[in-house]
């Protein structure tokens, strides 16, 4: 057992020790990993659980192209969906039978869930192939998780093209390989568990804390509802996408990670305070060590509040236009007056439009181009941000950030 438990730690160091210009190291057994995938056109994370339990979390295929958006990574030979599918594939290559878990999309805009194209692909089940269908496609998955799940009727029918072609996805998979699809439940940590060794790692903890405007209280799985009923609202005044979005909690001992699509919480003069989502949610989640921006660091969101009630040590940015991220934003990131201590910033790409209007803020980047591997210590006890090249997919670390200590 000493020698079992010895290799185990030699396995845990290594996959943190590669050099740069090498390979990222594969994932070990006990390790939290969560990829920022960059594709140039939306978001993508992808993660490993400690017991092995993966999960696609969004997958765009969308956004504005150049020279006002990023140009695709690593180029426009494949779709996003396709270079998704395969750098899945490659960090799941110690699974000899490689399987998404699960499938979970913030919300139905393209940028986060791909939609039909005029040059899109067709599947044997007459849906187009673009984003999370063609990712669902490429791999088998086994639980669908979103934020409409039976009837997609809130705040109204979704009946628009990129929302019908994937429950087109989704009524194929279902009946020909038997995925399942749930809707997220805000509150609950039993929706997104440890599918292969759950007794193993009783400090994991996916935990649900916002859907549909629906957020979670902190004690038990109780929820209160901040979006005012729709029947008293105008249609006019119905909650946006963003503000219905999805967002989750994932905890590894003392390591928290905060997602929550593209929830805003610097309302608009004049629109009522229950538009900001972020409020709210800050008041749930409490700080976390690692966080996604909030709709890509645009200027409707990070209010102050949020910032300094996450206070994390590590920023990710998942950037696809020259608006991400706004100025008055990253200045509210950076702000010690909001909390004080240190904090590193790292965005998936950065437009030279960015750094002309930002200037001296965007020079504090820890890194502004590449994937972003955030890798988590057995146990949770600490992390290191590992930035990988997105110029091809050899996946060749450029840089090693950290050890960070989780508080």
């Amino acid at each position: 057992m000493r020698i079992l438990a010895g290799l185990f730690g030699l396995l845990a160091v290594s996959c943190f020790a590669q050099p740069a210009g090498q390979p990222l190291p594969a994932w070990t057994a006990g390790t939290l990993d969560i990829h920022q995938i960059n594709t140039g056109r939306g978001n993508a994370a992808f993660l490993i659980f400690p017991d092995g339990t993966s999960m696609l979390l969004d997958a765009g295929d969308g956004g504005n192209l150049p020279p006002r958006g990023t140009p695709p990574k690593p180029d426009a030979s494949r779709t996003p969906g396709e270079w998704i599918a395969r750098y899945i594939r490659r960090m799941l290559a110690h699974d000899a039978s490689p399987v998404l878990d699960y499938g979970y999309l913030t919300h139905f805009h393209d940028d986060h869930m791909g939609g039909p194209k005029t040059l899109s692909k067709t599947a044997k089940g007459s849906y187009k192939l673009s984003g999370v269908t063609e990712v669902g496609d490429l791999l088998p998955m086994r639980l669908m998780l979103d934020r409409g799940w039976p009837d997609y009727n809130y705040p109204a029918p979704l009946t628009d093209g990129s929302v019908a072609n994937y429950r087109a996805f989704l009524d194929w998979q279902r009946k020909n390989n038997g995925m399942e699809v749930a809707r997220l439940q805000a509150g609950r940590n039993d929706q997104i568990v440890l599918r292969r060794d759950p007794a193993r790692y009783p400090n994991f903890e996916v935990r649900n804390i916002a859907a549909n405007g629906e957020v979670w209280t902190g004690v038990g799985v109780n929820t209160r509802a901040h979006h005012p009923r729709i029947a008293d609202l105008k249609p006019a005044e119905y909650p946006t996408e963003n503000m219905c979005s999805l967002v989750i909690r994932v905890s590894y001992g003392k390591f928290d990670f905060y997602s929550g699509g593209d929830i805003p919480g610097v309302h608009r003069d004049g629109a009522p305070l229950w538009n900001d989502m972020e409020t709210p949610v800050a008041q749930a989640v409490g700080p976390v060590e690692v966080r996604v921006l909030s709709h890509h660091g645009n200027r409707d969101s990070q209010n102050g509040f949020f910032v300094t009630s996450l206070r994390p040590q590590v920023f990710l940015i998942p950037v696809w236009s020259a608006d991400h991220p706004g100025h008055d934003v990253l200045a509210r990131m950076y702000s010690e007056a909001l909390y004080p201590g240190p904090r590193d910033v790292f965005a998936t790409n950065m437009l030279e439009a960015n750094r002309l209007v930002i200037g001296p803020l965007l020079d504090r980047l820890k890194s502004a181009q590449g994937h972003i591997v955030v890798r988590v210590a057995p146990g949770g006890e600490s992390f290191r941000v590992i930035i990988l090249d997105d110029s091809a997919e050899t996946y060749n670390v450029k840089s090693i950030h950290g050890p960070y200590q989780s508080r």
